[in-house]
């Protein structure tokens, strides 16, 4: 029996790594982290958005697992810390780059938007919404910070202080930053439908080819039978032709006999 239960988790196991994930499949999974994405900045402790993000993927049709999700994000987080030392070239090779820097982006914003309305964020909020891919585990940190809160709220009163005197510029930068934050992701999501909706056209267009092909293949096949019938009848009537002649002919020699 344990021989058994080893098998079956080692069949487990290969299914947690295949199949592969799609283009279409990544994408997908994409849109709904960036829906999620504002509930993300909230909380640290996120093992519930994770199971939320495997439920929608089913909903989708993908048969995920919340720990498959939780790693393909930290490959496509390597993967986009990856390109962002190349050059805009070399980016290309990563097809969800634009996706990627769009969230990546919102982040910073947040952070520079928290430090604008709260005087300042401390070490460990400023970790938080930088770029990593370690903040989406369970956060078990915050009791060991606790032992520098002191040097935390020396931080913040500097950064208060530091920031009173430039708050209204810095309010008309982030204001400015955050509608074009917005605009960049409105013009993802229009290539994202537009692109979606080629595809739908593409696939219209090939059904209807094949409709096509189809109905000409049926109406070639009834030709063909109607010419075949055609032939038959043809030869019956020649047949038929033939036959009396033949028979006349007989007739007329028996008479002759006869006389």
């Amino acid at each position: 029996m344990e021989g058994h239960h080893h098998h079956i988790s080692a069949n487990v196991d290969a299914g947690d790594r295949f199949p592969q994930w799609s283009v279409q499949e990544t994408r997908d999974f994409l849109m709904i982290r960036v829906e999620l994405h504002p509930t993300f900045m909230e909380t640290k402790r996120n093992k519930l958005l994770w199971e939320v993000i495997a439920t929608k993927m089913k909903d989708k049709g993908y048969n995920r697992s919340t720990e498959q999700c939780k790693c393909k994000w930290k490959n496509l987080v390597t993967r986009y810390k990856g390109c962002e030392t190349m050059e805009p070239e070399g980016r290309q090779q990563f097809p969800y780059y634009n996706e990627m820097q769009a969230i990546f982006a919102a982040r910073m914003q947040r952070m520079l938007w928290m430090e604008a309305e709260g005087g300042g964020a401390s070490g460990s909020k400023k970790k938080g919404v930088a770029l990593s891919s370690d903040d989406e585990d369970d956060n078990e940190e915050s009791d060991r910070e606790k032992g520098g809160s002191g040097t935390q709220k020396k931080r913040k009163v500097a950064l208060k202080s530091a920031s009173r005197g430039n708050i209204n510029s810095l309010k008309v930068v982030l204001e400015e930053f955050r509608k074009q934050q917005m605009q960049m992701e409105m013009e993802w999501i229009k290539t994202y439908e537009a692109r979606e909706e080629e595809r739908r056209m593409k696939e219209m267009e090939w059904r209807q080819a094949m409709e096509a092909l189809e109905n000409e293949r049926i109406m070639m096949d009834r030709r063909w039978r109607e010419r075949e019938e055609q032939k038959r009848m043809r030869k019956e009537a020649r047949a038929e032709k033939r036959d009396a002649l033949l028979t006349a002919l007989l007739n007329k020699l028996r008479k002759e006999n006869h006389m």
